[in-house]
C-alpha cells in the first residue's frame, strides 16, 4: 500500500511539472519575442486556437491558418517590437508595446508605442485589444498615408489597394509603395 502511494505521489508529481503553464506575462513575452525573432512556431504555442485582433473600430477574428497569414503581412514591414511594461490586471496583461518597422518610419512615428490589453483562455493569448497609442501624430502618419496612396493612384495605379490589402503581397506592394514614393523625383 505504501508502494502505491508512493508511486502514485511520484507520477502526479512528475506530470504537474510538465504541465506547469506560463505565467500570463511570460506569454505576452514570447508573443512578442516570437514575433520579434521571426518564429511563428514559437508564436503558435501561445496562442489559442482562435485569436481576434481589436484595432479602434476594427474587429478582426483569426484561426490560426488566417493569423499565419497576418503574420506573414506583419513580417514584410521586418518589424521589431520591444515590450516596454507588463501589468497585470485580473484575468488580462496591459502590454506597453514599442514597435519599429518599415511602414510606421514612413509614416514618420518610429517607433509606434502602444497599449494593448492581453486576454487569455486556457493560459493561451484568445484577444489583443489595441487600447491607446502614445505619442502618435495622427494628423502627420494620416497625410503620409495620403500623399503615398493618392500618389500612388496616379504613378503607379496596379499598386493601388495596397493599403487596405493585409496579405503578404498587399505588404509586399506596400513597402514597394514606399521605394518608388521615396525614389520619384
Amino acid at each position: 500500500m505504501k508502494n502505491a502511494f508512493l508511486i502514485l505521489f511520484l507520477i502526479v508529481v512528475l506530470t504537474s511539472c510538465d504541465n506547469k503553464k506560463l505565467s500570463h506575462k511570460k506569454t505576452v513575452n514570447r508573443y512578442y519575442k516570437a514575433f520579434d525573432s521571426g518564429d511563428f512556431n514559437k508564436l503558435k504555442r501561445v496562442i489559442h486556437d482562435s485569436i481576434t485582433i481589436v484595432s479602434g473600430d476594427f474587429i478582426t477574428p483569426f484561426d490560426k491558418d488566417s493569423f499565419y497569414e497576418f503574420y506573414k503581412w506583419d513580417s514584410i514591414f521586418e518589424p521589431s517590437y520591444e515590450v516596454i511594461d507588463l501589468t497585470e490586471e485580473n484575468d488580462n496583461v496591459i502590454a506597453t508595446i514599442s514597435q519599429k518597422n518599415i511602414r510606421n518610419e514612413f509614416l514618420k512615428n518610429n517607433p509606434l508605442k502602444l497599449n494593448v490589453k492581453v486576454s487569455f483562455a486556457s493560459g493561451k493569448i484568445t484577444k489583443l485589444e489595441e487600447l491607446d497609442y502614445i505619442g502618435v501624430n495622427w494628423q502627420e502618419w494620416n497625410q503620409e498615408k495620403d500623399s503615398l496612396v493618392n500618389w500612388i493612384k496616379v504613378n503607379h495605379p496596379n499598386l493601388d489597394g495596397f493599403v487596405n490589402d493585409m496579405t503578404r503581397k498587399g505588404a509586399i506592394n506596400y513597402v514597394r509603395a514606399i521605394e518608388l514614393y521615396e525614389g520619384r523625383e
